[in-house]
């Protein structure tokens, strides 16, 4: 028996088990996506976005899912959130001082993970592990702690001069990389920006970074088959996706049509048949 359902997309939900549990919100409902794999689903665009802040109609989506006045005006928003180098707290110019407050300054870290590479990245103290199955990341290792969300780009910045801090992400939607000694990794890389972490502690104290002995985690995605080109669904060129859903991993799910993005298009209305 079908299963119709239909609401506002918001990001995957996960689960970290032996293998990532998925489940897609759909307005204020849930439809857990594992059971599905290997089973016909469909997706259809109703053709309105509604603001993921305010819950206004809008024409086009901002930010991954707001309204043009609320992507103005929030501090989610806000270039910083994609620089955190470039966090404007201190010179009293954040959008919500509250909200930074709650998101930016507190404990981050930073971390190495085999996404489609080594790459260095950094999430808040609450994101772990979510974080890393957003990215479709089959390895992580958080390296670092850091008082806050500006010193971790700083940090981040620095390692990036020596590995990626990027996903290439059809590489990663066609399968799983070799598995890589991230310990190892961060042994051969910290030594290289000593400097510039003792740059960051002078300038915001001895306990602005804290380096981090923990476990390598392991991630293993539902995916039963990778495509061997990648062909993208969009709702804005196409309200209907459709297929057999073969797989999913970061915020994509794999049909035997293509993959879709499911982050790409938050705040759009859909009707969802399973």
């Amino acid at each position: 028996m079908s299963k119709v359902m239909q609401g506002t997309l918001s990001k995957m939900k996960s689960t970290l088990g032996d293998v990532v549990e998925y489940y897609l919100p759909i307005g204020e409902e849930q439809l857990a996506l594992n059971p599905l794999i290997g089973k016909h689903l469909k997706l259809t665009h109703t053709g309105n976005i509604f603001c993921d802040a305010c819950g206004k109609k809008t024409k086009k989506s901002y930010s991954q899912g707001h309204c043009f006045p609320c992507m103005k005006k929030l501090a989610r928003c806000d270039m910083c959130i994609m620089k955190p180098e470039t966090c404007h707290y201190a010179k009293g110019t954040c959008r919500e001082p509250e909200w930074g407050v709650a998101n930016c300054m507190v404990p981050h870290y930073v971390y190495l993970s085999n996404t489609s590479a080594l790459k260095v990245g950094i999430t808040r103290h609450t994101q772990i592990p979510t974080r890393w199955i957003d990215q479709g990341a089959t390895q992580a290792l958080a390296i670092l702690k850091v008082k806050t969300r500006q010193i971790s780009g700083l940090v981040e910045i620095a390692i990036a001069e020596m590995v990626a801090d990027k996903t290439n992400w059809r590489t990663m939607l066609k399968g799983d990389n070799d598995a890589i000694d991230l310990k190892q990794e961060a042994e051969r890389l910290l030594p290289e920006i000593e400097a510039r972490i003792k740059e960051i502690t002078d300038l915001y104290g001895d306990d602005a970074v804290e380096r981090l002995d923990g476990e390598i985690v392991d991630i293993k995605f539902p995916v039963t088959e990778y495509p061997t080109k990648i062909t993208s669904h969009n709702f804005d060129k196409e309200p209907v996706v459709e297929g057999t859903l073969v797989g999913i991993k970061g915020q994509y799910l794999f049909f035997d049509t293509g993959v879709i993005n499911i982050r790409k298009f938050s705040s759009y209305e859909v009707i969802v048949e399973a």
